[in-house]
């Protein structure tokens, strides 16, 4: 069994980002000989959005210059990519952008507990699936509830600025170098796979990965 790191940039408000982490997961149940240890890294696509959010259409159109009829089919080609790596998408007229900077503080505090990526997936299916909106408190404090965190320390959290500066810090690094979108996928600390690539992909890089691996550590 050969031990794999995987660091996983990414914000809840990214569609791509769930999509790849499914293709990720699908391909390691076909490589049972990698053991993959997952951690999440914070990024914000939107850091000034506002606290209420955006309408998404306003918001694709405003940030990409589609216009309302290319966001319809770009929906329309996510939402079937979701069903095609084994996540529903949701999307309705009511569905909005919303500033993540307080689902990212969450995370961050649930690494602590082992429980980031049970609370990162629960994110994404109360955005895309269920329509949550995670910029009210009492909504965001549900999804944590809801894997087993303990709700009035999740309310202490979101109360103050803890773990606000870790937020930023880890951003700030994942800047440096040079991560600018997401998902970016950092593979033992020294390969990189960017985007929501089909599980082929992963397959592939993965296996390439793990033979170089156990060649170096053959030789040494």
């Amino acid at each position: 069994m050969s031990k794999m790191s995987i660091e996983i940039v990414s914000d809840v408000m990214c569609p791509w980002c769930i999509i790849g982490y499914k293709n990720l997961e699908k391909a390691l149940q076909q490589l049972p000989d990698i053991e993959a240890d997952i951690s999440w890294h914070a990024f914000e696509l939107n850091p000034q959005m506002p606290p209420e959010g955006q309408d998404l259409v306003e918001h694709v159109i405003e940030k990409y210059g589609s216009t309302k009829e290319q966001s319809v089919e770009n929906r329309k080609m996510i939402a079937q990519r979701g069903l095609d790596s084994g996540f529903q998408f949701n999307f309705s007229d009511d569905s909005k952008i919303i500033n993540s900077f307080n689902c990212h503080r969450l995370l961050t505090w649930a690494k602590e507990h082992g429980k980031q990526t049970e609370l990162k997936l629960a994110l994404f299916s109360a955005h895309f699936t269920e329509g949550k909106q995670l910029n009210d408190d009492a909504q965001l404090l549900a999804v944590a509830v809801s894997i087993g965190l303990d709700e009035a320390r999740a309310r202490q959290i979101l109360d103050s600025d803890e773990y606000a500066a870790e937020v930023r810090a880890e951003q700030n690094r994942m800047h440096q170098m040079g991560i600018q979108s997401v998902p970016t996928f950092i593979i033992n600390k020294k390969y990189g796979i960017s985007g929501g690539q089909p599980s082929e992909a992963f397959i592939d890089a993965l296996t390439q990965i793990n033979a170089e691996a156990q060649g170096a550590s053959a030789q040494a």
